[in-house]
């Protein structure tokens, strides 16, 4: 089969290492002029550890992994208020076990897949024309080819979906967040802990350690209606004005970082994944948003569900359906929000602070010890099929 996958990021090259195992032809198709470092740390939990491992990468994934220790909630002065050390829950808590940096998963994905993988950078797809026996795609850069299937891999804002199923309005639903992420000089006193802090008006500021000398900073706030077209670093600076703990330090580097991102924090919903002979894969057809935390393993999973239904089933039709019956009540668990969801995690009043303090303290105690051990352990519910035709010597 010839299968054309857009998005270069993670769920797209791992579907392409377990597709190239079936003898299929791929090409990637990426935005992006080239592969994209660093970004945010991203987690692999539960059953998207056993992919893995069959893939033979997890000895490159903890070679390069982040060490965190785990997550701490902290004051305006620093001192901790509640926290929960990576090992608790089996590994699978607000921080995981394996954190690894997002430019460094995606780069030990196109490591394993770059020998055998059509990479095209820079491009886009731009007209989706499919038929009974494959899709013609047209391409930004100009041409016309023909595929037996193409593969929305594309993220949250997926332009594949825009083009083979409608518009984004009718699958993404904004949660009212707003989140910038950067990398910041590593301020040498985090002893590895990810460290959280709330303010008034539904503001959250954070810092996470990185390798390399650097820290991620996440500024994260709520707002009734979007910010609309301001300038997304001015916005950000104006909206965390004020705040304390280590907010002024984090938006005194905001000038100069060269890996800002800003988005909304969204939830994407599609009934059904593919269309013809176009399907969704990770973020573009299933996302909780960063609130649920399941995003990359959902994609590490689902990349190989899909391969593996296409390598074995009569048609890509049957493929699809099958690929969407497998994942479907793990989707729906990993897109679930936690208890309160945005409003949760980012509380307006200095009460609703409070009351979010206090319930964090006793996140180690019953009741919410089981309530918690239950949300965390949807990582892990999901049966992996066996298919021998693409895992045999792996």
């Amino acid at each position: 089969m010839r299968i054309l996958i857009s998005g270069g990021g993670i769920a797209g090259p791992a579907l392409a290492w377990w597709l190239h195992r079936a003898g299929a032809d791929v090409t990637v198709v990426e935005r992006a002029p080239g592969p994209r470092p660093g970004g945010h740390a991203v987690d692999i939990r539960g059953a998207a550890r056993t992919v893995t491992d069959r893939m033979g990468l997890m000895p490159a994934v903890l070679d390069n992994r982040v060490d965190e220790r785990g997550w701490a909630l902290v004051d305006a002065r620093g001192r901790r208020i509640a926290t929960m050390p990576a090992d608790q829950f089996g590994g699978e808590g607000i921080v995981a076990e394996i954190e690894i940096a997002r430019g460094d998963l995606a780069r030990v994905l196109l490591d394993a897949t770059a020998a055998f993988t059509d990479y095209r950078y820079g491009d886009r797809l731009t007209r989706l024309s499919p038929d009974d026996d494959g899709v013609d795609a047209t391409f930004a850069s100009g041409g016309t080819e023909r595929y037996d299937v193409v593969v929305g891999a594309d993220g949250v804002h997926s332009g594949v979906r825009a083009l083979a199923f409608g518009p984004e309005a009718d699958f993404v639903r904004p949660l009212g967040g707003y989140g910038a992420l950067f990398s910041v000089p590593d301020p040498g006193d985090l002893d590895n802990w990810f460290e959280m802090f709330n303010a008034p008006g539904g503001r959250v500021a954070g810092l996470r350690p990185e390798r390399g000398g650097t820290a991620k900073a996440s500024l994260t706030f709520r707002a009734a209606t979007p910010p609309g077209r301001t300038d997304p670093r001015r916005l950000i600076a104006d909206r965390f004005a004020g705040v304390g703990w280590r907010a002024p330090s984090l938006l005194a580097a905001l000038p100069a970082a060269d890996d800002f991102y800003y988005d909304s924090i969204d939830q994407v919903h599609v009934e059904q994944w593919s269309r013809g002979r176009v399907v969704l894969l990770g973020d573009a057809g299933y996302c909780g948003s960063p609130l649920a935390g399941l995003g990359t393993s959902m994609a590490l999973v689902g990349a190989y569900i899909l391969a593996g239904e296409l390598a074995t089933a009569s048609s890509p039709s049957a493929a699809f359906a099958r690929y969407q019956s497998a994942m479907a009540a793990y989707v729906a668990d990993g897109t679930q929000l936690p208890p309160g969801g945005m409003a949760a995690f980012a509380p307006h009043s200095r009460l609703m602070i409070r009351m979010k303090s206090l319930s964090m303290r006793s996140m180690n105690r019953w009741p919410a010890r089981q309530l918690l051990a239950k949300h965390f352990a949807k990582a892990e519910a999901v049966t992996l099929p066996d298919y021998d035709c693409i895992t045999r010597s792996s």
